[in-house]
């Protein structure tokens, strides 16, 4: 049966969208605003009968239908955004502190200058590449800029040559890791709207992500020998001003392995909880002798995702404080200069989760695997144009997996798919990569930091993403058909 236009879910989908893409491009408005006031609008497009077919679609009695249906608009978007931050609060204001503390402490520099000890300076855009990618797990994409680039130009400065490499290594690494591995805000977010273990997403999100940044790598190359870029002075960013990150004795530095622990500790016990879970799924006996036992229940205890990261930033301000042994500077500063940073990425992504699990009540997941249900390998690239349209249009990587996780999140129960959801948050995530542009704050952020031209921003870290991106694609598409994980 044709459904009326103004409650048919794909109408309501557009008029959300429009709202929320044209709130924050044409209006100005801060993304928290225009995804509230999406929220709203799909609230009140959604007859109460596909609020209840909603429910009942997942396994709720007609009483739970009906109690949803009755509800007033401000408490079903409230609730909806109760439940994503519940879900990432915790996770997004912890991974704030790791990469504040780890950039005060020294800890992220000394990792990158160890990866310059094993690759050599002239191997440094390597070596950058792989740095910036796995800082980009716990660090905030801008963090990572403000970190890098300034040892970009140090070392550019040394050798004489390759500045764009450095910096389209810089920025690749650290926008592949930002799509793909959780605790990034996206990531986070995404895993839980769309069912996908968290270990699973690390791992497939790594996987992937070493394989884009390769390719990433080989356009970066062929564009700095096409359009080479020199190093240049300006009074954003001062060649002098970089200097004195040099002049820092390695002794003054944490050593290696605390400066790596902040961010291995959580994601080896997330990885570990992973596996045991899996074991017992399978059937796989895992009691046996008292050690044995207590490390099962160690594993359990801290291989909760809120745990872990709560664990990974007290040992950031551990390593912080000792660091800092002897200065009158407190960490509060740090810390509230962190969470104030998170903040505002937490109501960002409530907000989303509010628009998203608005747009669930319309019956758009059903709606589109109706539309499918003959040819599910193509839901795989339609995640990724539906993330790659968001994401040219307002900007935003995070509002982009926000908006297509919380469209196509049904899908992981709904449609019964032949393939792990795993493959339909990766394809989202390499289309978060496309296009950014001069709407994109990020966009901005490596112009002024790194001093290139808009032009030539345009010219190379915006078509690098987009081979990224689309070369993600293709590889998640061989790889749901060869290894389905179902």
């Amino acid at each position: 049966m044709t459904l009326p236009l103004f409650s048919d879910p794909l109408f309501i989908l557009l008029i959300g969208v429009i709202i929320v893409v044209g709130g924050i491009i044409a209006l100005q408005l801060h993304p928290f605003l225009a995804l509230i006031l999406g929220a709203f609008a799909v609230a009140l497009l959604t007859p109460g009968s596909a609020i209840e077919q909603f429910v009942i679609d997942k396994g709720g009695t007609e009483a739970a239908a009906k109690a949803l249906s009755a509800k007033s608009i401000g408490e079903r978007i409230a609730f909806e955004f109760g439940s994503t931050c519940g879900k990432i609060g915790i996770l997004i204001a912890m991974a704030a502190i790791i990469g504040k503390c780890m950039l005060e402490s020294g800890a992220a520099e000394r990792i990158v200058r160890s990866m310059l000890n094993v690759t050599g300076v002239n191997n440094a855009p390597i070596s950058f590449l792989i740095s910036s990618f796995f800082l980009g797990i716990p660090v905030f994409f801008d963090i990572v800029i403000f970190l890098m680039i300034p040892l970009a130009k140090a070392v550019s400065m040394r050798i004489g040559k390759n500045y764009l490499l450095l910096v389209l290594a810089i920025t690749g690494g650290a926008a592949m890791a930002n799509s793909f591995v959780p605790p990034a805000p996206g990531p986070l977010f995404l895993v839980g709207e769309m069912n996908i273990p968290i270990g699973m997403m690390m791992a497939g999100g790594t996987m992937l992500g070493l394989v884009t940044i390769t390719a990433g790598y080989l356009f970066a190359v062929w564009a700095n020998k096409k359009w080479p870029v020199v190093l240049r002075d300006s009074m954003d960013a001062r060649l002098e001003d970089i200097k004195s990150l040099s002049i820092k004795d390695d002794s003054q530095l944490p050593p290696l392995w605390l400066s790596l622990l902040p961010v291995s500790f959580p994601l080896v016990f997330i990885c570990a909880d992973n596996i045991l879970e899996s074991m017992m799924k399978s059937g796989e006996p895992i009691s046996g002798s008292f050690i044995v036992n207590k490390l099962v229940e160690l594993i359990q205890l801290f291989g909760d995702k809120n745990i872990a990261l709560v664990t990974g930033g007290l040992i950031a301000l551990v390593v912080l404080g000792l660091q800092k042994k002897g200065s009158k500077e407190g960490m509060t500063s740090f810390v509230q200069a962190a969470l104030m940073s998170g903040g505002g990425i937490i109501l960002i992504t409530a907000a989303g989760g509010a628009f998203g699990g608005i747009l669930q009540q319309t019956g758009i997941s059903s709606r589109i695997a109706e539309m499918t249900k003959d040819y599910q390998m193509a839901l795989i690239p339609l995640a990724f144009l539906i993330s790659a349209v968001v994401r040219t249009a307002q900007g935003s990587a995070t509002v982009a997996l926000i908006t297509a996780s919380g469209i196509l999140s049904g899908m992981a129960t709904s449609a019964h798919l032949e393939y792990h959801p795993l493959y339909l948050g990766l394809a989202i995530g390499c289309g978060s990569k496309l296009v950014p542009w001069m709407n994109d704050a990020g966009f901005w952020i490596i112009v002024k930091i790194s001093n290139l031209t808009e032009r030539e921003a345009l010219k190379t870290f915006s078509p690098m993403l987009v081979v990224m991106g689309t070369v993600g694609l293709a590889v998640l598409l061989v790889a749901a058909k060869l290894f389905p994980l179902v």
